[in-house]
């Protein structure tokens, strides 16, 4: 979340989210696509938008790396 511009997404309730950032949750829903199915497409879709905002490859990668242990992608 310290690189989330917004500082997080958002609850439905208007409050930050402690869990998801901006770039796909907001209101309490999911932004992403809906063939964004699984950690690793997900993971992807996200180091393509950090890219697209400025944000170098690399740390973007670094960035994504807990995306599989979110609780939205536990098996």
């Amino acid at each position: 979340m310290a690189k989330d511009k917004k500082g997080g997404g958002t609850e439905k309730d208007g409050s930050k989210s402690a869990k998801y950032c901006s770039m796909c949750y907001e209101n309490g829903r999911f932004l992403t696509p809906p063939e964004v199915n699984n950690a690793e497409k997900m993971q992807h879709f996200c180091i393509q938008q950090m890219r697209k905002s400025g944000m170098n490859g690399f740390v973007a990668w670094l960035a994504t790396r807990g995306i599989p242990r979110l609780e939205r992608w536990k098996k």
